[in-house]
């Protein structure tokens, strides 16, 4: 196929929405993620624990090797794996979570997208990074710190690296994304911690309960009107609540 997505995370939640969306719009997919859907035929799945560096580098080059470097015409990236992490104040997590966290959500899509990048650099068509941030990286919620914490490192990440290909001739586009509230495990997780761990709990519950969750797939399709329409330009964080 001419259009290509590869998208981490893409086996549950928004990265699922996502896979299935582009899918129905005539895109290869491609997902890496820790688990795999038996039923999925139509997406090609690598089992993969992203913070293994060797591993997510061993993967992407397999990848890679798959792709036609002439036939292809858009390559886009979605870094959609997310972890919110153990939700508690700072100093009742332990130091393993805190590095788990950070490595899911940021040393991860750092990682990636250097290797997306430096794979794709004889790629001579559209090539485009989507990084799935969120609120969370200009708000800041007790009992959230890493989450808080790696997702305004995603949004700097893609400031600096935007700048840094848009000075080049053959430059890849990189965006974030802030999908707003979605009602994914991370929400339930969330809104199952106990009151004494995390302040805004009823917050979280009172989303559920009047109905102010997104479905992943209602996400997926804004997304990708965005990506077609134009909206998605070098550089930019925007969040799909104001489209």
């Amino acid at each position: 196929m001419k259009n290509i997505l590869i998208i981490t995370g893409g086996s549950k939640g928004i990265g699922l929405g996502l896979a299935k969306e582009y899918h129905k719009n005539g895109y290869r997919i491609i997902s890496i993620s820790r688990s795999k859907i038996e039923k999925l035929y139509a997406v090609e799945q690598y089992q993969c624990d992203i913070t293994n560096i060797e591993k997510i580098q061993e993967t992407l080059v397999e990848i890679f090797s798959q792709l036609d470097r002439v036939r292809t015409k858009n390559i886009t990236l979605i870094n959609n794996a997310g972890n919110l992490g153990a939700v508690n104040t700072i100093e009742h997590i332990e130091p393993s979570d805190i590095q788990y966290t950070i490595s899911v959500n940021l040393i991860a899509p750092l990682i990636i997208n250097s290797q997306f990048i430096k794979l794709s650099k004889e790629f001579n068509c559209k090539k485009q990074i989507f990084n799935i941030s969120s609120g969370a990286a200009i708000n800041a919620y007790e009992s959230w710190a890493m989450y808080c914490t790696s997702k305004a490192g995603v949004d700097m990440m893609t400031k600096v690296i935007s700048k840094e290909q848009k000075e080049l001739k053959n430059g890849v586009s990189m965006v974030s994304i802030y999908p707003g509230i979605v009602d994914t495990d991370m929400q339930a997780q969330a809104r199952n911690t106990p009151k004494e761990n995390f302040k805004s709990v009823q917050r979280f519950i009172d989303f559920y309960e009047q109905g102010e969750l997104f479905t992943p797939s209602q996400v997926a399709k804004k997304i990708y009107h965005l990506d077609v329409t134009g909206e998605l330009k070098n550089g930019r964080i925007l969040d799909v609540r104001n489209f």
